[in-house]
């Protein structure tokens, strides 16, 4: 029996000498292997230095302390953590390891960008954790230059080499050190990130808690400060490798949309800025961000910046420009939206309730801000189908240096959009206690021909005071009219296969005065017309054009007792009296029409009819009585206006 246990003990000691010879071995082994990984570091010029190196073997946990690297490249961060902890480590071949969590603690980043202007920044990161991770067992080469182009595309290549099922970092601490007495400088601490699923250059989420920071906005002899706040920004499906592809030097040919964000969102922001101006956002929102990676090429844009910081020249803005633009046509948003948001001043607050986008529009609604006669309130105001690369491209052809900007140069303002829309406005009038109110003000177009637009419709529907100061509305005072409302209607076709041109209906109401209403036909409209900047070749186009038909008509809502009062008191007439006296005048004056068209003599009676009995609706309609070519009829209106309507066939009536 004691032979047994004597055996047992020696059994037990030979296995626990060889278990702690063979622990040593690995140990040695994992910190051979720690050396060559640091030794290549070194081997590119760098410093890279580390301290105590433990693995236990049981766990699989190796620990590195006191790590220091310093690359030759100052662009690169040199870098200090305080400890490595990697536990459950395997190495399933000799370019890759995993681990079942990585901590880093103590972690100190610091760099130097010296691309066109000098600028330092520091990291301090207390605590890092990664779960799940797997990665290279050496990092990519790092870039020969120290671009901010080639710095994003060696972080993305790291990202594509590597995955986790989290990161997660409690605080940040980032100081920006832009020079003494330059804007730039400032403090940044990031609380609570965390990213999820990271997967070869892919990311599920990323999000983080809030960001402060504290910012210099010096200008010279004026030192001031920026302080804002972020919560709960976050970032959903980010896709690196297509932003790899597009910031390849190489260029790339893909010239589809590939989405990088399917959404980035943020609950709030505030920032205060000097002179007591806050401004708070809530709820930022936008949608399936995608680029173009032929067309979406910063790396192009940032070359044609003078690397010395001069001015660029005339030249060089408009290479920056169409570049911009190109930028921009390989840039997309599904849709964007902003929440409530308040801009607080010292001589007042506004409030603006939402920012929406999409394709179709850009829009602001429920605006509410103070103005120096008193408060501007408006529902909504939206562009429709803005397009930021064609007012980069439009902005690029007015810049001809010592040259007014041709018209069509200014028409093609018409390809930036396709309309625009005011809904629900309250506005001060002037320096008086009345108010403008619009309903709504709408213009649309479309069908361009070259850069003019060959359909066109604009809504107007608002009230307006009126104004003493005008000398053409103070008739309209003394008769009692303290207001205006304006509701017109005006739409405009021309339509290329068969040369017609439409104006229909041209609807003008003016309230408790009078609705007009009109419509105009011209035939053989040709498209050169269209697309000539020459005067004297739009001319020679117009002539090409036929008057059609023409319809007028004016429906009275006490514009004819407005005319009738305003005749009495210059006549001192009683009102009837200066009825009476208008009829007979254009009687009269009919009749000297008539001797020379006879034709006219129907219009003169109902006009004289319309006079005699208030309220009545006036219609007067001209058909062409052959080919009135649009030339003819302009020279002859201006010279002879009975010669003019003698070539149409008129007829007229008035009713109720």
């Amino acid at each position: 029996m004691k032979r047994i246990l004597i055996g047992l003990v020696v059994a037990a000691a030979l296995a626990a000498g060889g278990w702690f010879g063979f622990n040593l071995y690995v140990q040695h082994r994992a910190t051979a292997e720690v050396e060559a990984v640091f030794e290549r570091m070194r081997s590119g010029g760098g410093k890279a230095s580390h301290g105590k190196i433990t693995f236990e073997l049981a766990t699989r946990t190796l620990t590195i302390e006191d790590i220091a690297v310093e690359p030759t490249q100052p662009e690169l961060a040199n870098v200090k953590v305080a400890k490595v902890t990697a536990v459950g480590i395997r190495q399933p071949d000799e370019a890759h390891f995993s681990a079942d969590s990585i901590e880093l603690s103590g972690v100190e980043a610091a760099f130097t960008y010296t691309e066109r202007t000098k600028l330092k920044a520091s990291y301090k990161i207390p605590e890092i954790t990664a779960r799940d991770f797997s990665g290279p067992t050496r990092a990519a080469s790092a870039p020969l230059s120290g671009t901010v182009i080639d710095m994003y595309r060696f972080i993305l290549a790291q990202y594509a080499t590597i995955s986790a099922s989290s990161i997660v970092a409690p605080t940040i601490a980032a100081t920006v050190d832009a020079g003494a007495g330059k804007a730039g400088s400032g403090d940044f601490l990031y609380s609570g990130l965390e990213v999820r699923n990271i997967n070869r250059g892919k990311v599920e989420t990323a999000k983080t808690d809030r960001i402060t920071y504290s910012l210099d906005v010096t200008q010279p002899g004026k030192p001031e400060k920026m302080k804002g706040e972020l919560s709960g920004l976050a970032v959903y499906d980010f896709d690196g490798h297509t932003l790899a592809a597009a910031l390849d030097p190489q260029g790339s040919s893909d010239d589809s949309f590939r989405r990088i964000y399917r959404r980035v969102a943020a609950a709030s922001y505030a920032v205060t800025m000097a002179a007591g101006v806050r401004v708070q956002i809530a709820d930022v929102g936008i949608d399936d961000i995608a680029i173009r990676p032929s067309k979406f090429r910063p790396a192009e844009i940032m070359a044609l910046v003078p690397a010395d910081g001069s001015i660029p020249t005339p030249a060089q803005s408009r290479d920056m420009i169409e570049k911009v633009a190109e930028f921009f046509d390989g840039f997309q948003v599904g849709k964007a939206e902003i929440g409530k948001q308040t801009i607080e001043t010292p001589q007042g607050t506004a409030r603006l309730n939402a920012v929406k986008y999409d394709p179709e529009k850009i829009a602001l609604e429920g605006l509410d801000m103070p103005m120096p006669q008193g408060q501007l309130r408006m529902e909504r105001f939206a562009l429709k189908s803005f397009s930021a690369a064609n007012l980069m491209r439009w902005a690029a052809s007015l810049r001809t240096s010592g040259q007014t900007p041709s018209p069509d140069q200014m028409m093609g303002l018409f390809r930036v959009l396709e309309g625009a829309e005011i809904k629900g406005v309250v506005s001060p009038y002037k320096n008086t206690r009345q108010l403008i109110t619009i309903d709504t003000i709408s213009l649309n177009w479309g069908q361009l021909v070259g850069s003019v637009p060959t359909k066109a419709n604009l809504v107007v529907k608002m009230v307006t005071p009126t104004d003493p100061a005008n000398p053409a509305q103070r008739p309209l005072i003394m008769a009692g009219v303290d207001k205006l409302a304006i509701d017109l209607d005006l739409g405009a076709a021309w339509t290329e296969s068969s040369g017609a041109f439409a104006l229909a209906p041209a609807t003008l109401d003016l309230g408790n005065l009078a609705r007009a209403q009109a419509s105009l036909a011209l035939a053989n409209v040709p498209r050169g017309l269209f697309t000539t900047t020459d005067p004297r070749e739009a001319m020679g186009h117009l002539a090409e054009a036929e008057t059609g038909a023409i319809e007028l008509s004016l429906h009275d809502s006490g514009v004819v007792d407005l005319v009738v009062s305003q005749f009495s008191r210059m006549q001192n007439l009683s009102r009837d009296a200066a009825r009476s006296k208008i009829v007979e005048m254009i009687r009269a004056q009919g009749e000297r029409i008539a001797a020379s068209n006879p034709d006219t003599r129907v219009a003169v009676d109902a006009l004289a009819g319309f006079v005699e009995t208030p309220g009545q609706k006036l219609t007067i309609r001209l058909t062409p009585l052959g080919k009135v070519p649009v030339i003819q009829l302009l020279d002859a209106l201006s010279d002879e206006p009975i010669v003019a309507l003698a070539q149409f066939r008129i007829e007229a009536s008035t009713g109720l």
